[in-house]
């Protein structure tokens, strides 16, 4: 089972838990709540990697990282605005590699839950 640890501030809005859950679904493998919130125009730029266009891409980008579930999630902080938002950390690995991130996403609008861009940046840490 993966352990969460969460800053307390990165619940304190609908918009913040959300960007929560999305990255909780992500070190957990949760690969339908993922599909769910992601426009069918969907694009995410995984800088110094690749880019992914549309849902069926991002389906079969997300289901591929299924054997890549995190032993530790750790959710520093989460900043909303608008239709944006962004959200950084560590993920400590099965294997005992350990990756920080931030993601910045834009929703299709500032109401919903749907993400139209996921830009993210993620390098290996010590």
């Amino acid at each position: 089972m993966t352990k969460v640890i969460v800053d307390p501030s990165c619940g304190n809005s609908p918009k913040a838990a959300f960007v929560r859950d999305f990255n909780i679904a992500f070190g957990t493998a949760n690969t339908d709540f993922l599909v769910q919130h992601v426009a069918n125009d969907i694009i995410w730029t995984i800088y110094g990697d690749k880019v992914i266009e549309g849902k069926e891409a991002f389906k079969k980008t997300v289901e591929e990282m299924k054997d890549y579930v995190a032993e530790e999630i750790e959710i520093a902080s989460i900043v909303t605005h608008g239709k944006a938002a962004a959200s950084n950390g560590e993920m400590l690995m099965k294997d005992g590699s350990r990756y920080a991130y931030c993601d910045m996403y834009e929703f299709v609008s500032p109401g919903k839950h749907i993400i139209r861009t996921l830009k993210s940046y993620v390098i290996k840490a010590f």
